[in-house]
Parts: structure tokens; C-alpha cells; sequence
């Protein structure tokens, strides 16, 4: 279920569909960081006042509380961490995909 969240995110044509209000024209779907920056931001907002100094270290603290996403691929390119989806860090999920909010509350 984690790599299939993180593919339709990250796949335009499978992302998020949004409607534009503001010099838009209707309905139109988004992926990649587009996306989930804000679905990021939006996760650390839920996990309410920061209990450290550096927030945003408190994920490598709590890996155990994210969902390791192993499959999957952005394109081919080199170093393959940047572009295929392994155990632990890679590129494409980086350390994963939230699995409630423990890992961004310190």
C-alpha cells in the first residue's frame, strides 16, 4: 500500500487532481514534490509544536514509524539510490511515507 501511495503521487498522469480557482481553468492532476511537499508539510502541521530545536531530524530518529517503501523506480540514472526504491534511504521515497504521525513529533 506505501509504494502504490508514493507511485500515484509521483506519477502526473495517477497524481492528484486539484481545482484551480486562481488563473487556472478547472480541474487539472498534479504529481511529484508538487504534491508532496505539502502533503509533508501538512503531516508535520498535525504533529502539532515541535518538541526539538531541529524538527525536521526527528524522522531519522523515528524510522521505525514510516513505511519503507523497497520497489519501484523513477527512471534509470546513476547512483541507482537516486532512482530506484530500496530498504532504508533511496532517493525516489527518500526514508518513506508516514504511517501516523510519530516519526514528526519528536
Amino acid at each position: 500500500m506505501a509504494w502504490m501511495w508514493v507511485h500515484q503521487i509521483a506519477d502526473p498522469a495517477a497524481g492528484v487532481a486539484v481545482y484551480q480557482t486562481y488563473g487556472g481553468s478547472g480541474w487539472t492532476v498534479y504529481g511529484g514534490t508538487s504534491v508532496a511537499s505539502p502533503l509533508i508539510a501538512a503531516v508535520y502541521a498535525d504533529a502539532g509544536t515541535p518538541t526539538t530545536s531541529y524538527p525536521v531530524t526527528d524522522v531519522y530518529n523515528h524510522t521505525s514509524a514510516l513505511n519503507d517503501v523497497t520497489t519501484g523506480a523513477t527512471t534509470t540514472c546513476s547512483p541507482a539510490y537516486l532512482c530506484t526504491a530500496g530498504a532504508g534511504y533511496d532517493g525516489p521515497t527518500g526514508l518513506g511515507t508516514p504511517n501516523g504521525l510519530t516519526a514528526f513529533t519528536g
